[in-house]
């Protein structure tokens, strides 16, 4: 099993040092040091231990992803594919020139040279307004162990392979104000429509759509978001990360920081962050439409489950409309996975789901997402 989970042998014992020298630095006065070793440029450092956290200040986003900038894959070869993929077309109203029809492998991964053929299909039909991608399947979900979606953005590192807790490609598109990824940063990040099958990713894709413009509004019921530290101390990583809790007005979210195993009986929650191998008591919660959830651990990104650890798409089949989780073994850097305050105050701001999330994730080569891209609760126009 993980690295994550067996902290005394291997790349798990250097993590869990990794993780007490940067606690060790902070309580020591180091203001800097998770800053600069997580390489989270200012001002998304993290918060010394032992002080009240504060908000980060972010730069207010150039715009927002909309139907008219997304392209479409399907794999004509993935009868899922090809419905979830004609109901997306319907549900956002995408044009033809918008969509792109080709023929991929159904398993798990793609090898390298499946996966060069397959971004140099993407790469020549898509045009420049294109900014970014829905991927209208749930396998492939990677390449070796890159993620599918941090291939296709950053390119396929096999030298990651070899020695998969190094620290992996940065993405230029971390917290970073750019409406158009692919004009501006030259990459298109892209986000799975998947799900155990085709009826749950119509109603995944339904709620996204219902999610739009839905949230902040004045006299509106405020929704929740929970960010959790367990006592794991590995996959509590994003612990320092963590916003302080209280209700952001302006925004009508109340932001909830916990120390439990698990939320229960939550409604309206919008934001479910933790670190665990499996989350508990998903069936008591009720979600709004356009909700992100993730937990950190080493194999969430695996979609078909069966390594021990809970698959991100059981948060979609409780509820929510997007998530993300690592394909192959991260080690806990937080850097691999979403920044909290990041993904929530780029979400706040009216962007879309697969902008607040690939946002927020500095290093997202092994980590796929997946959900309705579009889904923008906060946006004011469509």
């Amino acid at each position: 099993m993980a690295g994550l989970r067996r902290a005394a042998a291997g790349t798990g014992l250097a993590l869990l040092l990794t993780m007490q020298a940067a606690t060790a630095a902070a309580q020591n006065g180091d203001a800097d040091y998770l800053k600069h070793r997580y390489d989270f440029a200012p001002p998304a450092a993290a918060q010394p231990v032992g002080q009240s956290p504060q908000w980060l200040r972010i730069l207010r986003a150039e715009g927002r992803l909309t139907s008219k900038e997304l392209g479409l894959v399907i794999n004509t070869a993935d009868p899922y594919s090809v419905e979830v993929g004609e109901f997306y077309i319907r549900a956002r109203g995408l044009t033809r020139a918008q969509v792109l029809r080709l023929q991929l492998p159904v398993r798990s991964s793609l090898t390298p040279d499946e996966f060069r053929s397959f971004a140099a299909q993407v790469d020549s039909f898509f045009d420049a307004p294109v900014q970014a991608l829905a991927l209208a399947w749930t396998y492939p979900y990677a390449v070796g162990c890159n993620s599918i979606t941090g291939a296709l953005a950053l390119g396929y590192d096999g030298a990651l392979c070899e020695h998969s807790c190094t620290p992996s490609r940065r993405s230029p598109y971390f917290n970073v104000a750019s409406g158009r990824p692919y004009s501006e940063l030259k990459m298109r990040p892209s986000m799975l429509l998947a799900a155990r099958d085709v009826a749950m990713a119509k109603v995944m894709i339904q709620r996204g759509v219902a999610s739009d413009g839905t949230l902040g509004l004045r006299g509106g019921l405020p929704a929740n978001a929970y960010f959790v530290a367990t006592g794991d101390r590995a996959r509590d990583a994003r612990q320092p990360l963590f916003p302080p809790a209280g209700l952001v007005r302006r925004a009508g979210v109340d932001v909830h920081v916990e120390n439990t195993l698990a939320i229960e009986n939550a409604s309206r929650v919008l934001v479910y962050q933790t670190g665990a191998v499996s989350v508990p008591k998903l069936d008591t919660i009720k979600w709004v439409p356009g909700a992100l959830a993730d937990h950190l651990t080493s194999f969430g990104g695996a979609l078909e489950g069966g390594t021990g650890q809970m698959s991100i798409i059981d948060w979609i089949a409780s509820g929510a409309t997007a998530s993300y989780g690592s394909v192959s073994e991260p080690c806990a850097h937080p850097q691999k996975f979403p920044h909290p305050q990041v993904m929530l105050l780029n979400y706040l701001q009216g962007a879309s789901a697969i902008e607040a999330y690939w946002k927020s994730v500095a290093w997202p080569q092994q980590g796929v997402f997946i959900g309705e891209p579009l889904a923008a609760p906060f946006s004011r126009s469509r």
